[in-house]
């Protein structure tokens, strides 16, 4: 006999309505997020994408 409610912190929950709301939350989680500014590529050079590689080649004093 499977039970039909389940207790939980001392309050008694209906087995289906907990069952409803987690597939409420994972079709939440599905959902696509919203940003919150626009998402643009990085058109510097490889070496000038990390912080690493702008102490390590400078560009500001280049001499060419």
């Amino acid at each position: 006999m499977a039970l039909s409610f389940i207790v939980i912190d001392g309050k008694r929950h209906l087995w289906k309505d907990i069952l409803k709301l987690r597939r409420e939350q994972r079709k939440a989680a599905k959902q696509p997020q919203l940003t919150l500014f626009e998402l643009k590529d990085d058109s510097r050079p490889a070496s000038q994408r990390t912080a690493e590689g702008r102490y390590s080649e400078p560009t500001l004093f280049r001499v060419d």
